[in-house]
């Protein structure tokens, strides 16, 4: 999938830079993702403490993912990387109902920022394939993103460990910066 993804950019800029941020609340599945998005498996992970970056370069194109870690002492400097951001990837674990209050407020409190006001946001709904997940529509409801206005977005249904949805979220995403430039 990792060649398959720097495929499709690679037609897309010759030498533009995409930014892309990966934020959650910790245990959401973003380094997983990450590492799945790269180099199209599931590698064994620990919590990040600070931030993952990984640059794929294909041809002309120079693409950044910086995976941010989601620990609430971390969160605060989440904004030291929102400049200059194409797109903002929002993890969410689905299946943790406790603290889905909690991701809103993160992802308001971050969407609120200047630096973000014209990053388009994806939201993976992950974690899919654990007992008791919440639906798209259902994660959905309960981020507010039906009050999102002025802001180009989509929830995606995942699973980083299977794989599911990755791709058709990411075509989404690689559709939508095509249509900016």
């Amino acid at each position: 999938m990792g060649n398959w993804f720097s495929g499709l950019f690679s037609k897309l800029w010759s030498d533009k830079e995409v930014r892309i941020l990966i934020l959650g609340l910790d245990g959401a599945g973003k380094t997983t993702i990450l590492y799945r998005l790269q180099v199209g498996e599931v590698v064994t992970t620990i919590p990040t403490i600070g931030f993952n970056v990984e640059t794929v370069t294909y041809k002309n194109l120079k693409f950044q993912v910086w995976d941010l870690g989601g620990q609430t002492s971390i969160r605060p400097y989440w904004r030291c990387y929102y400049a200059n951001t194409d797109a903002v990837i929002y993890v969410v674990d689905s299946s943790d109902r406790d603290r889905m209050s909690m991701s809103k407020s993160e992802l308001v409190s971050m969407l609120e920022e200047d630096e973000l006001k014209d990053a388009m946001l994806l939201v993976f709904a992950n974690k899919q394939d654990m007992p008791g997940a919440l639906p798209p529509a259902q994660v959905s409801e309960a981020l507010g993103l039906s009050a999102l206005k002025n802001r180009t977005y989509s929830i995606f249904k995942t699973s980083a460990v299977k794989g599911e949805g990755l791709e058709e979220a990411m075509d989404w995403l690689v559709n939508n910066l095509k249509t900016r430039q």
